[in-house]
């Protein structure tokens, strides 16, 4: 015969004060581990948003992102001439050549962080699709101009429509703000790609991004790349290059997350494991009572476990709660790959949703445990003689 589970809802109720501060530390406990979850999984959605599957990214070749790689302006007509690219305007083949560079910007409240200027062709929007123009036009080719990412004017200074940069680019100015979603390029500032070549005496492109007209192609696109000896490029579909630029960073973060977290969740576990030992031992009498009216041994281990499970589901559900609002919030920080700045969101997904609830729950099991065995192993004569 089983004990209701009502009988341990009742148990924590009469118990509430320290029930409710044993689940706001296994709450704070889920809350810090669900945030850095969000956060790499955040960091991880922003670039992969930032590519297209139909999109194909050419680098040099054992370059691992856009700033350490170099394609020569020879190597990147032969790619401009490859069967199966998407047609664009008037039949050209939809493709850009762009340079990537880094400059250093001052930061709003002081100090200072590399940004990305993304040197573009005229077909470069066409093929980000995600970037709108906001306010303004953009950068016209031939001309000193920059459109930047919204997401840079909040946090730089001296980046405002109309203005001019005083240290980098000078006399550039800037014509245009876009919005580029969740993405990276909401981070970047974008010029035309000769100018930019010509500012940073910079010969060299840094990656030739096209369009495939049938997404199936990319296969027999990145072979004749890569076996082409002339080239000596590698092909990569736009969002798994993306990706990459995320592995590193978003690993770093959840190591050092689960780490702390794991540190943390042993004062948890050890807050359950009093509440739950000073549970047993103020309820030693109403135990032998159970055990005498014919509830077998299992029935009381189970219902303590129940009770521990159910701290744990609640702290679990309150770190959840509050962990749900860092999606509000937008932090920068440097990408591992590329060192420049880059913004993006926490993101709460099913996944993580359900790590942190079974995250929760094993921490109040591995608390309750030992406290339940002990109720459940007690003599009923010794437990009803305590009353």
């Amino acid at each position: 015969m089983a004990l209701p589970i009502s009988y341990s809802l009742r148990s924590l109720w009469t118990r509430r004060l320290t029930a409710f501060l044993t689940a706001s530390g296994m709450a704070l406990v889920v809350f810090v581990f669900a945030a850095v979850l969000m956060l790499a999984e955040g960091l991880r959605m922003t670039l992969v948003q930032t590519g297209s599957n139909d999109n194909v990214v050419i680098l040099r070749k054992g370059a691992t992102s856009e700033v350490d790689s170099s394609i020569e302006r020879e190597k990147a007509s032969v790619v401009e001439t490859l069967p199966g690219i998407a047609a664009g305007r008037e039949g050209r083949p939809l493709l850009a050549k762009e340079t990537v560079v880094l400059i250093t910007l001052p930061k709003v409240g002081g100090g200072s962080s590399n940004v990305t200027v993304r040197g573009i062709g005229e077909d470069s929007l066409a093929l980000r699709p995600q970037v709108k123009v906001v306010q303004g036009r953009m950068p016209r080719p031939g001309m000193p101009e920059m459109i930047v990412g919204q997401s840079l004017m909040r946090r730089f200074e001296g980046l405002s429509l109309g203005g001019t940069l005083s240290d980098n680019l000078e006399g550039w100015r800037i014509v245009g703000v876009m919005d580029a979603g969740n993405t990276a390029f909401s981070s970047e500032i974008w010029a035309d790609a000769d100018q930019v070549m010509q500012e940073f005496n910079r010969p060299v492109y840094s990656i030739v991004i096209f369009r495939l007209a049938d997404a199936r192609s990319f296969g027999s696109v990145k072979q004749l790349v890569e076996n082409d000896p002339r080239l000596t490029l590698q092909a990569k579909n736009e969002v798994r290059f993306y990706l990459e630029q995320s592995e590193m960073m978003a690993k770093f973060l959840t190591i050092l997350g689960v780490t702390l977290t794991v540190i943390f969740s042993l004062g948890a576990v050890i807050g359950a494991m009093i509440t739950m030992y000073s549970a047993v031992a103020n309820r030693t009498s109403e135990i032998g009572t159970l055990r005498a009216l014919g509830f077998q041994r299992r029935a009381i281990l189970l219902s303590f476990l129940a009770e521990s499970l159910i701290l744990g589901f609640a702290g679990g559900c309150l770190g959840l709660f509050f962990a749900s609002f860092m999606q509000l919030i937008t932090i920068s920080t440097v990408n591992f790959q590329t060192f420049s700045e880059l913004a993006f969101r926490f993101a709460l997904t099913p996944g993580i949703f359900l790590k942190s609830m079974a995250f929760a729950l094993v921490m109040s099991l591995a608390g309750g445990v030992l406290p339940a065995f002990r109720a459940s192993r007690m003599n009923i004569v010794e437990s009803l003689r305590t009353s």
